[in-house]
């Protein structure tokens, strides 16, 4: 697959863009961001996953979330081999797209054992109403997080206020990661979502789009309704812990998407830029 390259001219176009928007503070940028910038590897499903893994690097990500296209669900050797391969590139494991949870615990428990060998503390997913009772347990047992993932419009976890409801009174290590873009088609601001999810935000699906709609179309971060500098302000707030997920996510142009992913980051690092000092939770 032929795949474009940004000019220096283009990215410094980006970067002034981002600085014009007010995005870049007025401070040297030589504190650290307060989290990794992963990609949720959905992103690159147009490559092998280890062509993904490198571009993952090259774009300048820190971390990766995986998904069952780029790995299989197993409790055996290949999800060890895949860890080691990820830390030789230099990247860590922000967490696990595992699909549904279910009332089987012993189901739940090989999800739970994945997530250990893969060696990361966040399993995205989709609880069933009745799931819950088992991970109560399996989140104390293992000290791993699950995060419910939203799917935008007519699912059961359609709004921020479905989540909070479906894990009132359950462990606290049972909260949410908020796909960005799947709320704002459920018409949800991102800023709000992330205000009233704080204190059980574990994930992010960083992505955004053009209109407040069901068939509402992707597009560059920044773009559409996520208000970069002040999302990640709220999130600072929030105090989004330090090894959550934040996964930049990007759905369109899956054959060749490298350059609108660098254009992505770009405003990403801009707005990370500006919490670089805020703290962050535990």
């Amino acid at each position: 697959m032929i795949t474009r390259h940004v000019s220096r001219r283009t990215f410094l176009a980006t970067c002034g863009a981002a600085s014009a928007a007010g995005l870049v503070p007025a401070r040297a940028a030589d504190a650290p961001a307060p989290w990794k910038l992963g990609i949720q590897l959905y992103s690159l499903r147009g490559y092998p996953v280890e062509k993904a893994l490198e571009h993952a690097r090259d774009l300048g990500f820190e971390a990766v979330e995986f998904y069952q296209g780029m790995l299989p669900i197993a409790v055996d050797d290949s999800v060890s081999r895949m860890r080691e391969r990820v830390s030789g590139l230099g990247l860590a494991i922000s967490a696990a797209f595992v699909g549904n949870f279910g009332k089987d615990t012993a189901a739940n428990r090989r999800l739970f054992e994945y997530g250990k060998l893969l060696g990361t503390r966040t399993l995205v997913g989709d609880p069933a109403p009745d799931s819950f009772d088992s991970l109560d347990e399996l989140v104390k047992e293992f000290d791993m997080r699950v995060a419910i993932h939203n799917h935008g419009p007519r699912h059961r976890y359609n709004k921020a206020i479905d989540v909070m409801r479906a894990i009132e009174n359950r462990d606290s290590r049972i909260g949410a990661c908020a796909d960005i873009g799947h709320y704002i088609r459920s018409g949800e601001r991102p800023v709000e979502v992330v205000r009233l999810l704080a204190g059980r935000l574990y994930g992010i699906h960083l992505k955004d789009f053009a209109e407040m709609k069901d068939d509402a179309k992707g597009v560059i971060l920044g773009k559409g309704h996520v208000d970069v500098r002040p999302f990640f302000e709220a999130l600072a707030q929030a105090k989004f812990p330090a090894d959550g997920a934040l996964s930049l996510e990007y759905e369109e142009n899956p054959k060749d998407p490298l350059n609108d992913i660098r254009e992505c980051v770009a405003v990403a690092r801009a707005g990370l830029d500006t919490v670089a000092a805020a703290p962050v939770g535990p």
